[in-house]
């Protein structure tokens, strides 16, 4: 009688050890890994697959995602699924839905959060909320069984909806919590660290606005907290020895130095793991992530005792717009109250953009930096902007232009010919749809602001286009990868659905680890795997003898010749009802298995058990339910 259901032969294993990868068998029997060596016997199972010339890797972990949403209308998270992900993070940025959709005398928190945040248009979030049944992080948990999940997920509390929990909307983003309210929140909290969350979320972001009037001014709850407050919750989740999850506080580095001590044991008494954003090759500020890993190596030192790492993105940060709408321009006053208004509102926007006002303020703020002759432009040309978002011309690149022939070409040399077009030059134009199009400008191009100005004014959403806001060319993302004070994540998975796909972030980090030989392969599994499931206290990330079949196979061969940004798609998706920006390389991933279940393969596409019936679970953090029960 075959005593394995499944029986892997002669793949090249990295189990994500770090050790060096092997030829071996891998055989899975009631969803978890049994047996591995070299020949064993195919008369012991009951289903052989041949992974000569194949990877064979552990499921990787998505350790930044904000797919808490399509979880509840989409759980199989096929995007996330046919990448080789297994395990996802979900209640990051202090966003999430463990305590339901929170919606009273009118009030919608996911709406009014998630919006702007993460750029989810309002059909779909009240879609998700819809489907929310519960109103607690306990019977949260608990529905996750009664969905067919694909992938495992983990949660963190988020802290903007906890606050909201605690003291409604409004009292959340106008004063301090009371005493009671405080000692509420960490009541919730250690509830929540019993029960098995990863953490506690935080969010620390400057352009991270509510989006439902009178709000509209106000940003997400989280910010509104003291550092007495975030230092009285994270005592309990230093107690439980959890994760910190959080954004520095850009506006002030210093005072994002002062909260970063948190992680720090020596001050604090016991560390506070801690994961923070971002370790990235930044176009506007090249040096900052130096800064942050500076920070981090300052804090972990025996000194202060700390557990910082921060998130590195395993691609290039290209991000899309479509038109003004993108989390890029939340960062300027002007454009945010743009993006403010409502999606559908082109009136409201039309009427801001000819406001004279409002027209300065965006020609200044565009140029802010820029100009050459102030102390802002200084900075920024050491690499030490006010603003990081990009607004060079020469960076901003059309992809769905309103004239098909500047698909390709940056803001700046489309403008040059519209320049020289209204000073007379009728040639300049290089076919009758751009004749037509510079026929339409109505201002005088005096600069790249009148050129962004115009664009807006005349093509509103209906025109897309894209910069690299960071590790533009992957010069440096292994480099970051690999850092000792880093951990691969910050892919945003499940949010900005319409400006960024980094679904594949994981790939890519194989891909460049690859160029590098085995030792390097090795190491990078490792970050994707082990590494972060031993962080967040996740039973995942493992072939071992008797962990859980999580696993991946990869044709390495079909890295050569893939990039990313040949693979970015626009897709309708039903269960929005609107379109996702996904990514789809083809034939990196041969196959996907989740606890032993084949759930993605190949070129066929999802199995019949994806999304059909339940592959992940719930992974509490710490241990089994059982055993946190106990501890209890």
């Amino acid at each position: 009688m075959a005593q394995w259901d499944l029986l892997i032969r002669g793949a090249k294993v990295f189990d994500g050890e770090g050790t060096p990868g092997r030829i071996e068998d891998v055989a899975v029997a009631a969803g978890n890994v049994v047996a591995r060596g070299a020949n064993l016997p195919v008369s012991q199972a009951k289903q052989c697959v041949d992974a000569a010339g194949r990877w064979l890797i552990p499921g990787m972990l998505d350790i930044h995602t904000h797919l808490d949403l399509e979880v509840e209308v989409a759980p199989a998270l096929d995007e996330v699924v046919r990448h080789g992900t297994t395990t996802v993070l979900v209640g990051n940025c202090s966003l999430g839905t463990c305590f339901g959709s929170q919606e009273t005398n009118g009030q919608e928190p996911i709406v009014d959060c998630f919006t702007r945040v993460e750029n989810i248009p309002k059909s779909v979030l009240r879609k998700c909320a819809q489907a929310m049944t519960w109103d607690n992080p306990e019977d949260y948990l608990a529905h996750f069984n009664n969905l067919n999940l694909g992938p495992n997920i983990a949660a963190f509390v988020p802290h903007s909806m906890l606050r909201i929990e605690v003291m409604g909307l409004d009292a959340s983003i106008s004063r301090a919590p009371t005493e009671s309210e405080l000692q509420k929140m960490e009541q919730i909290l250690e509830g929540a660290m019993q029960l098995g969350y990863l953490g506690l979320s935080t969010d620390g972001l400057p352009f991270h606005y509510l989006s439902n009037d009178p709000h509209t001014d106000k940003r997400i709850p989280t910010q509104f907290a003291s550092f007495s407050e975030l230092r009285r919750l994270l005592k309990v989740v230093r107690k439980y020895d959890r994760v910190w999850q959080t954004t520095p506080i850009i506006e002030n580095r210093l005072k994002a130095l002062f909260y970063f001590t948190l992680t720090s044991g020596r001050l604090f008494g016991k560390p506070l793991k801690t994961s923070a954003l971002s370790a990235m090759e930044m176009t506007a500020a090249p040096n900052s992530s130096k800064l942050f890993l500076g920070v981090a190596k300052l804090l972990n030192s025996k000194f202060m005792d700390g557990r910082l790492h921060f998130q590195a993105l395993g691609t290039n940060f290209r991000v899309w717009s479509d038109g003004i709408v993108s989390p890029l321009f939340e960062e300027l006053t002007s454009t945010a109250e743009l993006i403010a208004l409502e999606y559908d509102d082109y009136e409201g926007r039309q009427r801001l953009m000819h406001d004279p006002e409002w027209v300065e303020r965006f020609r200044r703020e565009w140029r802010h930096g820029r100009t050459g002759d102030d102390f802002a432009s200084w900075k920024a040309a050491r690499g030490l902007p006010d603003s990081l978002v990009i607004r060079e011309p020469e960076k901003l690149i059309f992809d769905g232009a309103p004239c098909t022939d500047w698909d390709g070409e940056s803001f700046a040399q489309v403008m040059a010919r519209a320049q020289k077009f209204k000073a007379g030059d009728l040639e300049a134009a290089r076919s009758a749809s751009e004749r037509e199009a510079f026929e339409r400008i109505e201002i005088e191009l005096r600069d790249d602001a009148d050129f962004a100005l115009h664009m807006l004014r005349s093509y509103d959403k209906s025109f897309r286009f894209y910069a690299d806001v960071a590790n533009a060319g992957n010069r440096s993302t292994l480099e970051f990868l690999l850092h000792e004070n880093t951990l691969p994540g910050f892919n945003d998975s499940g949010a900005h659905i319409t400006n960024m796909a980094f679904f594949d972030s994981n790939l890519m980090s194989l891909k460049l680890a690859r160029e590098h030989g085995e030792e390097t392969i090795a190491k990078v599994v490792k970050r994707l795997t082990k590494d972060p499931a031993e962080t967040f206290g996740l039973d995942a990330g493992s072939l071992n003898i008797g962990a859980r079949a999580d696993m991946v196979l990869i044709n390495p061969d079909a890295f050569d010749g893939w990039e990313p940004d040949q693979t970015r798609v626009l897709v309708h998706r039903e269960i929005f009802e609107h379109e996702q920006m996904v990514n789809r390389p083809e034939g990196i991933v041969d196959s996907v298995y989740i606890s032993g279940e084949v759930a993605w393969q190949g070129d066929e596409g999802a199995s019949e058990a994806l999304g059909k019936q339940p592959l992940g679970r719930y992974l509490h953090s710490g241990g089994s339910s059982e055993q946190l029960t106990r501890a209890a």
